[in-house]
């Protein structure tokens, strides 16, 4: 029984390290912004934030981070990663994490 549970916890950080690896490996650059959410539209894929210096800012949402949108609601606070094109302009968000209080 410890041994499946070993076996269970090594397969889970595997896939949160390729998890992470895949958003790294993608073309361009990534950057991280901390907001809070305002609104998210699941049909359109993209999501309003508002950053910490207050600024309103609406993104589309990658395929890698459809998922992760379908869990956040207006209000909670974030960590996306913003994936960039070779030239430094705004792709997208790649990811989205809620930050715990």
């Amino acid at each position: 029984m410890r041994k499946v549970a070993l076996l269970v916890c090594a397969v889970f950080v595997a896939g949160l390290i390729m998890a992470q690896a895949r958003t790294a490996m993608a073309a361009g650059k990534t950057h991280d912004l901390k907001a809070t959410v305002v609104s998210v539209d699941l049909e359109g894929k993209k999501i309003t934030l508002k950053d910490e210096k207050g600024e309103l800012k609406t993104a589309p949402v990658l395929a890698q981070a459809i998922e992760s949108l379908k869990t956040v609601k207006a209000g909670d606070n974030v960590t996306v990663t913003c994936q960039d094109n070779e030239k430094g302009e705004h792709q997208g968000v790649a990811a989205i994490k809620i930050n715990k209080a």
